[in-house]
């Protein structure tokens, strides 16, 4: 048995113009959760000029914000399901709109990644929200499908976009103005929200078993940062210490949710292949496209030495083939099994990481082509795997099911800037030859990252320190990019076993 849908398909009420009207109003929320994933992908060389961030700093900014999001994900869903989704979805919106304005102006790396930390509290309340109301929106199997991809897409296409609103905004602004734009398109939400969205949560909710939600956030905490210690300081006690902490917190809220007559999340899900391997295709997707956004942002403004606008529009044909490799799918599903149809897009991902990897100097057009192949696999894989997770629970549950959903994609964003940005860093510093005379502070800042080089070269003139710093760069994108295409094979191969029997 695949799926624990107990809802009818041929009998079940279709949505009404409210809930298609209500679905574009919780759009706004799953676009600004996913541009905030990686829009500082295109910030970060004027964070790093501005603020003087480490190289630690750098990927602090960038995962702080996952980071915590995946934390909190599924005690937010769990809250959502008795407090009301739609309740804790304003009040998310709210916080996060006042947050995202102190972010504009922080005056130091710290503060900024604090406030970073406080966007991740904030967002978590919002994403499980977002998709569990559609849940109970959309009760007709074809067009809850329709409404998954819709928002699968623009999740999706959130991240990708990103960079573009990044580079338009970083093109007349200041940095902080990646930030403040949260406050326009959250406003929408607050003021039509409450008239449009009609309010959910679980008929017989339980009490809060805040022993659970204790340990469901020591583990998923404690697993994020041992494998952001490791790729920033390398194995150590105290990443053994962290993770061996995550994973007696994570066997105690197994077996604390087992015994549970109530249980915030049911475990037993996880024995679903359907449930298990689209969560695993989420979470695999995610790192591909996070990861190759983080070295190809930095590639078009530092190496080719882009304006941030003309960089963001490279990406441009890879969101519209993210767009429409999203909604087709749901087309494709009527005929063909769902995971033919994921392991047939992921095959285009996997040819976007080796064009990279095999063909030499990424030149912009071959990043053009390689992002425009990587949208069509990560757009088919991001709607069929979410899909595929909701249907395996009852709407009751939506929110803990939603909140798993969640805490995969944010691992993989984690993830994504962790290891294969980690490991672009590793390569960079060790392909790093210095020209002869550099001046010592240039040749300190310039190990630490590609930005602190080109700062570097900048401010000392020397043009020989920029051009061996981009050629290290370049040495490490090669070897990501073969990193990466493994990744999206071994996504591919999941969806093959685990979605084979799964209902089209």
């Amino acid at each position: 048995m695949t799926t624990l849908d107990l809802t009818p398909p041929d009998t079940a009420p279709r949505a009404t113009r409210r809930d298609w009207a209500g679905l574009a109003v919780l759009m706004l929320p799953v676009l600004l959760i996913s541009i905030d994933t990686t829009v500082l992908s295109f910030a970060l060389p004027q964070i790093t000029q501005a603020l003087s961030p480490s190289a630690a700093q750098q990927l602090w900014l960038i995962d702080a914000y996952p980071l915590v999001l995946a934390t909190l994900l599924v005690t937010m869903g769990t809250v959502g399901d008795r407090i009301g989704r739609r309740r804790i979805l304003l009040i998310g919106a709210t916080g996060f709109a006042v947050v995202s304005a102190l972010a504009a102006f922080a005056p130091t790396a710290e503060l900024l990644i604090a406030a970073r930390v406080g966007l991740g509290v904030f967002g978590a309340t919002l994403m499980p929200a977002t998709l569990s109301l559609l849940r109970t929106m959309f009760l007709d199997r074809t067009q809850r499908r329709l409404a998954i991809a819709i928002w699968a897409t623009g999740f999706s296409v959130g991240s990708a976009l990103g960079p573009v609103v990044g580079g338009i905004l970083l093109e007349h602004f200041h940095w902080g103005s990646v930030f403040l734009v949260a406050v326009p398109v959250l406003l929408p939400l607050l003021l039509l929200g409450p008239f449009l969205v009609r309010e959910s949560r679980d008929p017989a909710p339980g009490r809060i078993d805040l022993g659970g939600i204790a340990l469901s956030m020591v583990a998923l905490g404690g697993l994020a940062w041992s494998l952001k210690h490791v790729a920033v300081e390398g194995p150590d006690v105290l990443a053994l210490a962290a993770l061996v902490a995550a994973a007696a917190a994570g066997t105690g809220f197994v077996r604390r949710m087992r015994r549970s007559a109530d249980p915030m999340l049911d475990v037993r899900l996880f024995a679903v292949p359907a449930f298990s391997g689209a969560l695993a295709v989420n979470l695999l997707s995610i790192v591909a496209l996070t990861g190759f956004l983080f070295f190809v942002t930095q590639h078009l403004q530092l190496v080719e030495g882009m304006p941030a606008l003309d960089a963001a529009l490279v990406l441009v044909p890879g969101v519209v083939a993210m767009v429409a490799s999203g909604l087709l799918v749901v087309r494709v599903v009527r005929h063909v099994r769902p995971a033919l149809a994921v392991v047939g897009g992921l095959g285009f991902s996997v040819a976007a990481y080796a064009l990279l990897s095999l063909g030499g100097t990424a030149t912009v057009p071959l990043i053009a082509l390689a992002f425009a192949l990587l949208g069509l696999g990560i757009g088919a894989a991001e709607t069929i795997s979410n899909d595929q997770i909701l249907t395996a629970v009852p709407p009751a549950k939506a929110g803990a099911a939603s909140a798993v959903s969640e805490t995969a994609y944010e691992f993989g964003a984690v993830l994504g800037t962790t290891l294969l940005g980690g490991l672009l860093t590793s390569v960079y510093r060790s392909s790093l030859t210095l020209p002869a005379g550099t001046d010592p502070e240039a040749a300190v800042a310039a190990r630490e990252t590609l930005g602190g080089a080109a700062a570097a070269a900048e401010r000392t003139g020397d043009p020989a320190l920029l051009e061996a710093a981009r050629s290290a760069f370049d040495a490490g994108v090669g070897v990501t990019s073969t990193a990466g295409a493994v990744l999206v094979a071994l996504a591919a191969l999941i969806a093959w076993v685990t979605l084979r029997d799964a209902e089209r």
